[in-house]
């Protein structure tokens, strides 16, 4: 019973201790105990939402938060208005559109990881330097990575301990049209 009445598992709540009392020896199915144990959660989870209060809205803080940085790149995804006039907002002067945006024609960075080919294949020169023999001859130098007709340059930034792999916009997606506003509705829209 008591191992049936602990099994919590995802719910919002914690058992500090179980007591029970009783005086003889009574065989309860394990189906009632989980089926008493999931009534006893639901109440106490509409205990909880009924005595919970939300907290007042408090105003924004004026003048807003300086950002760190004056400048975004297309890294920062800023792709629509609501963004741009956000980080403008908090002192951004110059902000590029986010890559999806097709701007970037040229060969850039799609995604910037701590995860190193080269050092997972003990190619790493840090990890050289002091092993005889390898030292100095292990360089950072570009890798490829191909899927299909996809190729996809691998940079390395040995300093920051960064994997960049670069990435050039596919030509059928430049003449794709940019993608609509969602538009969302309070129920169904009939058909």
């Amino acid at each position: 019973m008591r191992e049936n009445l602990a099994k919590l598992g995802n719910t919002d709540f914690a058992l500090n201790d179980i007591r029970l009392d009783i005086t003889n020896s009574w065989f309860i199915p394990a189906s009632d105990i989980n089926a008493l144990r999931r009534d006893v959660i639901e109440q106490l989870a509409q205990v909880r939402r009924a005595g919970y209060q939300r907290p007042e809205k408090q105003n924004p803080v004026e003048p807003p938060a300086i950002y760190p940085e004056d400048t975004l790149t297309y890294l920062a995804n800023v792709y629509n208005k609501k963004a741009r006039a956000f980080y403008e907002k908090h002192g951004v002067k110059m902000i590029a559109a986010a890559y999806e945006a097709n701007q970037e024609l040229d060969e850039v960075p799609v995604m910037i990881t701590k995860h190193c080919l080269r050092f997972s294949h003990g190619m790493c020169p840090k990890e050289a330097k002091g092993v005889i023999g390898v030292q100095g001859t292990v360089t950072a130098e570009p890798m490829t990575l191909i899927n299909g007709n996809d190729r996809f340059t691998l940079k390395f930034d040995c300093k920051a301990c960064e994997m960049h792999v670069m990435g050039k916009i596919r030509k059928p997606v430049l003449q794709m049209p940019p993608p609509q506003p969602l538009q969302f509705f309070p129920a169904r829209p009939k058909t």
